[in-house]
Formats: structure tokens, C-alpha cells, sequence
């Protein structure tokens, strides 16, 4: 596929979400920025949940990890279901209830201004670094298979791709934003699709989609063993829980949510996202299994070989053996998956900042055109902020480091997750200061848990040795520890 069809590819979706931004964002107002107005459609805004739950790194990295785990993200994808039901039956109506714009509205009303500035800044920080991470990742690819071969330096390609989300994205906000994460999720059901069919097509034999499946040593859904990071229990419990903290509790995630006219169209959206995400995940996991037996038949060493990570086996099939049609659905599909979390993330970031750290939306004797005027230069400067974080991650990063930004949703939600508990199933209300100081410490010792081995081997304790490996519920226990130590912090503060 050659690197000119790619960009005519890329420069004719943008110029559909451009045009859908241009007509969404007419006569749009601070209502349609920050709520599209109360009048979204549930069902847009439940297909448009798929491509916001989903990165680039999905999309690749999760067909490429069947050759190593099998099936077992499914475990996680289980996960995911219950937490969506959750976020359904006890979040959403709380939401309601309260009547917020920033779901962190909800931690002042609760407790104050502190908890709230809290809540908003561990969001902050986790989504602008996450979704430069990711977006990092995916523009390398882009960089990789495109624009290297025009000679056209990293630092264009990433600031082509922030100015044209900005230029569809500022105006209209949320009401845009229903809109082309709508198109966006057809886009990556549809690339999936295409890929899977095209691959099938491909392979020489007669057996069938479900027939491949059955006699493949990749499918197995379960892990058992208890020591192991993807043992089930871990997998379940921790999807459940990521889904709860970074879609329930995630700015990102529900302020598409809340612009539903009643709570009742809001909950339909959730319940038909936790189906839609199963059956998904359920293509990935599969298209990882058809991809082993292509390669079988058409490059065999590349399976063998060290140096080619299983990250780049969908883009090197797509791109290098499907032919022009699969390989456009390809870049169709992740460029979806990549987009849609990278342009949401400038309007709920300029969102949680507008309302939660600023406070502008309280200011009742400013006019409606200086806090537009404000609102459109904080989108402006997370959109400079998005780009200067990933051109440091193409400056200074390595894979390990890469690694530990994406999972930094373990660290940063932990605190969420135990303020929102202590809000919902507790009348405690702790000491501002000392919530801020336990919602760093709980991250920490999390860490130090996560790394024990490291951390026994740099004390000479070797003989501890431990063989458990935390893995997704590690989000859990970090809610669990700043859950206690709040509690600690009211007890403390109260015989002071």
C-alpha cells in the first residue's frame, strides 16, 4: 500500500469529521459545549462509546497478545461488562441527581473544594498523559509507514494531526463530539471487519470462522493459576474496576453521558455499551488467532522473531499483504480508535478546568463572551500541551517507559475510586488537607507493592522472593488503601 493512498485515506477522513465539527459547531453555545444541549441520542452516544473506550494501542496490541496469552483479555472484557453495569445503576443516577457538568461537582457538593480540585487534578493528569501516549504510539506507526517516506519530520506529523482536531473540535465541543465519535466507532467496527474477511479470504483453507477457533492452541479463555498476572480472578475483579474508575468516574468518559435528555436514555447507552464492547473485544481477540495462521503461510520467520514485536503484526499484514482496500480499512479503523479518545480528551479537559480548578462557570458577574473567550484558549493550551507531551515521549522515552505511562490508570484512579466510596457509602467527611496527602501516599505504596521484586532485591531481602504479580486489581487495591486511609485521616483529625 503505498504512502500516498494512506494520506489521501487519512486527509478524507478528516475532512468528514471537519465537516460534521463545522456543521455541529453553528450557533453552538456554552450548553452545546459542554452538554450538547441535553438533547444527545442515546444510541450515537453508545455507539460512540466504543471508540472512546478503545486506543490505538487496543487496537493493535490486543489481536498481537493472543500469540502470548490466548484468549485471557476476555477475562478483562468480563470485567468490563459488570463495571458497566455498575457505572449504569449507581453512578449515572448519582450524576443526575446532583445535576453536575463535571462529575467532580459531585465531590464539592460531598465534601469541598479541596476534594474537588483533588478529584480533577489526579484526572488531569492521567488523561493528558495517557491519551499523548497513546496517540505517541499510533503517530509513530503513521510516521513509520507514511511520512518517513516523504522525508516529513515527527514533529509535523504530530502537530497536522493536533491542528486539524482542534479545528473540528473547538466550537461545538460535546454536541460535535456525539457526532464524530458516532462515525468513529463505524469506522473501527468496519476497518475490524474488512481485516478479518480479507484474512479469512486469505488463508488456505476450508474451514470457517468458528471452525478455526475451535482447533486453534490459542483460544483459551481462563487462567487458573493464581500466581500468574492474568489469573482470572485478577483479570475480572481488576477490569471491573478499571471500567468503574476510567468510564464511571472519568470526566472523559461521562460527559458524553450526561448530555442524554433523561437519566433513563443515559442508562440504555451504558447497558448497550457493555454488550457492544464484549462482542468487539471478541473480533480483536479472534482477528489475533487468524493472524497467526496467515503469517504461518506467508512469512512464518517474522512469528520466531525476537525483534518484531507482536504490537506490529496487524499494522505489517494490513499494510504490507492485505492489498489497497484492507490496508485503507486498517488505517481507517486505528486512526478511530486513536482520534476519538485524543479529541474528546481537549474538551473534557478544558471542562474539568473550567469548572472544578478555575471555578469559571460560578463567576455570574463576567459575561457569557469572556467565559467563551477563556474556555477556547484552555482547549487551545491542553491541545499545545497534548502535542508537547508526546514530543517528549519521541524525544526521551523508551518502550519501558512508554509501558509505564499506560499504566498509569492503576496509580491516578486509585484515589477516585476510594473518594467517590467514602462519598457515596459513607457520611465521613475528612480534612481537605489530609485527603490530598493520602491520595499521594496510596499511589505510592501501591507502586512500591507492584515492584516488589525490585524493591526486596535493593534491601537484601531476596529471601522474601514473593511470586505473586499484581496485574489489573492492583487499581483496586490502591482505591482500597486511600479508601482506609481517609478514614484514618477523619479519625486523626477529629481527636486533634
Amino acid at each position: 500500500m503505498t504512502p500516498t493512498l494512506i494520506f489521501t485515506g487519512l486527509i478524507s477522513y478528516f475532512l468528514i469529521l471537519l465537516t460534521i465539527g463545522f456543521i455541529t459547531g453553528r450557533k453552538a453555545n456554552s450548553s452545546s459545549y459542554f452538554l450538547g444541549n441535553k438533547e444527545s441520542l442515546w444510541w450515537m452516544v453508545a455507539l460512540g462509546m466504543l471508540s472512546d473506550s478503545m486506543s490505538g494501542v487496543s487496537f493493535i496490541g490486543v489481536p498481537g497478545a493472543v500469540k502470548t496469552n490466548n484468549f485471557y483479555y476476555m477475562q478483562v472484557v468480563m470485567g468490563y461488562f459488570v463495571g458497566y453495569l455498575v457505572i449504569a445503576y449507581v453512578l449515572l443516577p448519582l450524576y443526575y441527581k446532583h445535576n453536575v457538568t463535571s462529575i467532580y461537582t459531585y465531590l464539592y457538593q460531598r465534601f469541598g473544594i479541596i476534594h474537588q480540585r483533588t478529584g480533577a487534578f489526579f484526572f488531569i493528569v492521567s488523561r493528558l498523559l495517557g491519551s499523548a501516549g497513546r496517540l505517541y504510539l499510533t503517530a509513530d506507526i503513521l510516521q513509520t509507514f507514511l511520512f518517513n517516506a516523504w522525508g516529513v519530520p515527527f514533529v509535523f506529523t504530530v502537530t497536522f494531526i493536533i491542528i486539524l482536531i482542534l479545528a473540528y473540535t473547538i466550537k461545538g465541543g460535546i454536541r460535535t463530539l456525539v457526532f464524530t465519535d458516532a462515525l468513529q466507532s463505524v469506522f473501527l467496527i468496519g476497518g475490524l471487519v474488512v481485516c478479518i474477511s480479507t484474512i479469512l479470504l486469505g488463508l488456505n483453507t476450508h474451514e470457517g470462522y468458528f471452525s478455526i477457533l475451535e482447533h486453534s492452541p490459542y483460544v483459551s479463555f481462563f487462567n487458573w493459576d493464581v500466581w500468574s498476572p492474568t489469573f482470572f480472578g485478577k483479570q475480572f475483579i481488576g477490569g471491573m474496576f478499571i471500567c468503574i474508575a476510567m468510564t464511571g468516574l472519568d470526566q472523559n468518559m461521562m460527559q458524553k453521558n450526561l448530555s442524554c435528555k433523561t437519566p433513563q436514555e443515559s442508562q440504555k447507552n451504558m447497558i448497550t455499551t457493555a454488550f457492544v464492547v464484549l462482542i468487539v473485544n471478541f473480533l480483536f481477540v479472534s482477528l489475533g488467532v487468524f493472524m497467526v495462521e496467515y503469517l504461518k503461510q506467508v512469512n512464518p520467520a517474522m512469528l520466531t522473531d525476537p525483534s518484531v514485536k507482536t504490537d506490529m503484526y496487524f499494522p505489517i499484514i494490513a499494510l504490507q499483504y492485505l492489498g489497497p482496500f484492507a490496508g485503507m480499512a486498517f488505517v481507517l479503523g486505528l486512526s478511530a480508535a486513536t482520534f476519538s479518545s485524543a479529541d474528546s480528551v481537549l474538551t473534557t479537559l478544558t471542562t474539568s478546568t473550567y469548572f472544578d480548578l478555575l471555578g469559571i462557570n460560578a463567576k455570574d458577574s463576567w459575561s457569557d463572551s469572556k467565559k467563551q473567550k477563556i474556555r477556547n484558549q484552555l482547549h487551545i493550551l491542553f491541545a499545545f500541551l497534548l502535542l508537547l507531551s508526546i514530543l517528549g515521549f519521541y524525544e526521551f522515552s523508551n518502550g519501558a517507559i512508554i509501558d509505564v505511562v499506560l499504566s498509569l490508570a492503576n496509580y491516578t484512579y486509585g484515589p477516585l475510586l476510594g473518594l467517590f466510596a467514602l462519598g457515596i457509602f459513607t457520611k465521613f467527611k475528612p480534612d481537605g488537607l489530609g485527603i490530598v496527602w493520602v491520595s499521594l501516599i496510596a499511589p505510592i505504596l501501591c507502586w512500591i507493592l507492584a515492584k516488589n521484586q525490585f524493591i526486596t532485591q535493593s534491601l537484601g531481602w531476596d529471601s522474601w522472593n514473593w511470586k505473586y504479580q499484581f496485574g489489573f486489581e492492583l487499581i483496586l487495591l490502591n482505591g482500597l488503601f486511600s479508601f482506609i486511609g481517609y478514614w484514618l485521616v477523619l479519625k486523626i483529625t477529629k481527636r486533634l
